[in-house]
């Protein structure tokens, strides 16, 4: 796997590509005019991004019907040095539709044990939960 970054102006604008072509922006979250997503903030979107495709993908073979899903990542840092990596990540799944609650909670374990790979490389360092509230109701 290959990206490539090109920088987009005199500061820390870039626009990022991948095997697609599809551009993603990325910029430093501390200038006056913010025009892309940080590299910590696309970490987290990777999580999100990886799981939900998990998670759909599992459910809709078991021929269960999502009609809304939603994701929220929330990222805790500590300082190490001069940088604040993450020391735990957190996701809430929001799942919508005729969707059995024993098949949702094995879809989610099944990403995060199995399948994502984003939390897979980043579990070894970084405590990583979940909570899957189904039809409005968080499920244990």
């Amino acid at each position: 796997m290959k990206v490539t970054l090109d920088r987009l102006n005199d500061a820390y604008h870039f626009e990022a590509k991948g095997a697609s072509g599809i551009p993603v922006l990325i910029d430093n979250k501390t200038g006056d005019v913010v025009q892309g997503a940080s590299p910590m903030e696309l970490l987290l979107m990777g999580v999100g991004g990886c799981s939900a495709i998990d998670i759909i993908m599992i459910l809709k073979k078991q021929r269960q019907e999502i009609t809304a899903y939603h994701v929220e990542v929330e990222g805790a840092r500590h300082e190490v040095a001069l940088a604040k990596p993450f020391e735990a990540i957190h996701t809430k799944i929001y799942l919508e539709g005729d969707i059995a609650a024993d098949k949702a909670k094995r879809a989610a374990r099944l990403s995060f044990d199995k399948y994502c790979s984003v939390s897979m490389t980043l579990q070894a360092g970084v405590k990583i939960t979940y909570a899957i509230i189904l039809n409005g109701k968080e499920l244990d």
